[in-house]
């Protein structure tokens, strides 16, 4: 559940360089870029896709897979934007919900389901038509329309994901049925060819659907853009009142990391040894994901963000009005945010050394425990002092997001 907080206060602007205003305008200029970002490796993505599916191999595969990682680099940065801004949080859901009922998408394994679910086992690549919600529907031909608008949260169902990411990544993969042991999906690439090297059936409806997904993430990222540019909606909402904007700023950054990133993203799967609430779990690419969200909250405060291109922005931060308001605050707050990092990419070391998230949540492996632990801590600690920031520049109290896994936010930030 989000929790948006009541815009009722009064920020001074203190006499110090940077304004709220600068500071919003230049909050803005940073999610356009990350947005801008995560388009631009998403039509590699779309370009690999296309690759395959016209001459199918292991090494087309595995460029669309790197693609595909590649593209999650940028995006990731940019989840420290949602939760403040509910035109980012409507939209999220198209391109980054998780987890999901693969079975609705393609094949799985036969001991795979979801009871409270009718649509876990649809597949809707192997069916042309089936009924919802007692009505008969024509999915012979798979579309951007289909997906988004039939399959994608059917019957009202989060688990029903079909748009996105993380269905993507299934196409890419296949699902990872090795537990919490080492390997991820292993996707043959004839799943994509014609004739009679196609395996598992109906290959053509794959690549259609493959292909469909793709050019749909596109589609939804190049909308985001549009939103963040000149006069777009969603920069209109953080400058226009540039008090509201700084709420928006801090709002984003305590609550991916508290409720989302330390609470469902990772305590959650330790405390279930579930690798099924692993985040990237078909491509075992979670160690990264969760690494590049920490330095996307680290990017809002410090008002950065390192380009795919290599170059970078930077410009009026958040840091500074902190700085100018309780400089011990914002002292505290740096710190931690190096801090976090800095356990975020212990974990993801791990995972580059093919100890993945996975093998990490396995039941028994203290390292593993040790490790995830370290970054949910450090999470933790760095959201009590975003929630100083809070009352250093006088603003409203905000309910940041919360976890069931965690303590409650009450406990935690007093």
């Amino acid at each position: 559940m989000r929790l948006l907080p009541t815009l009722l206060f009064t920020l001074a602007t203190p006499a110090f360089a940077a304004t709220p205003d600068e500071v919003t305008q230049h909050y803005a200029d940073l999610a356009l870029a990350g947005y801008q970002d995560s388009l631009t490796t998403a039509q590699t993505l779309q370009q690999a896709v296309a690759a395959l599916i016209a001459t199918p191999s292991d090494a087309a595969l595995q460029t669309a897979r790197d693609a595909w990682k590649a593209a999650r680099v940028p995006y990731q940065q940019t989840e420290a934007f949602r939760f403040g801004n509910p035109i980012v949080d409507d939209w999220e859901g198209r391109v980054n919900s998780w987890p999901l009922d693969e079975g609705l998408i393609d094949y799985i394994s036969a001991d795979y389901g979801n009871e409270e679910n009718a649509l876990a086992t649809l597949n809707i690549i192997a069916t042309p038509t089936f009924t919802l919600s007692g009505t008969q529907i024509d999915a012979s031909t798979i579309t951007p329309d289909l997906i988004s608008g039939t399959l994608h949260e059917a019957d009202g169902i989060e688990a029903n994901v079909a748009s996105g990411y993380h269905a993507i990544e299934f196409l890419l993969w296949g699902q990872d049925l090795n537990g919490t042991n080492p390997g991820a999906g292993n996707r043959p690439f004839t799943d994509f060819a014609t004739g009679d090297a196609c395996t598992n059936g109906n290959c053509d409806r794959r690549a259609a659907y493959l292909q469909s997904a793709t050019d749909l993430l596109v589609a939804d990222l190049a909308e985001m853009v549009d939103n963040w540019d000149a006069d777009g909606p969603a920069r209109t909402a953080v400058t226009a009142d540039p008090q509201a904007g700084v709420l928006a700023m801090l709002t984003g950054m305590g609550s991916l990391s508290y409720g989302e990133l330390a609470g469902e993203r990772i305590k959650l799967g330790l405390m279930l040894n579930d690798p099924e609430e692993e985040h990237d779990c078909f491509s075992d690419n979670t160690h990264n994901s969760h690494f590049y969200d920490g330095v996307g909250i680290r990017n809002v405060y410090l008002g950065t963000y390192t380009r795919t291109d290599g170059s970078t922005l930077a410009g009026p931060a958040l840091a500074d009005l902190v700085a100018a308001a309780d400089p011990a605050v914002d002292a505290q707050l740096k710190a931690e945010l190096e801090a976090s990092v800095a356990a975020l990419r212990a974990v993801k070391d791990a995972g580059d050394a093919g100890r993945t998230f996975d093998t990490l949540i396995a039941p028994g492996n203290a390292e593993g425990e040790t490790l995830i632990m370290a970054a949910v801590n450090a999470l933790v600690t760095q959201t009590a002092s975003i929630d100083r920031a809070v009352t250093a520049l006088g603003l409203s109290k905000v309910d940041f997001e919360g976890s069931d896994s965690l303590d409650s936010p009450e406990a935690v930030f007093q």
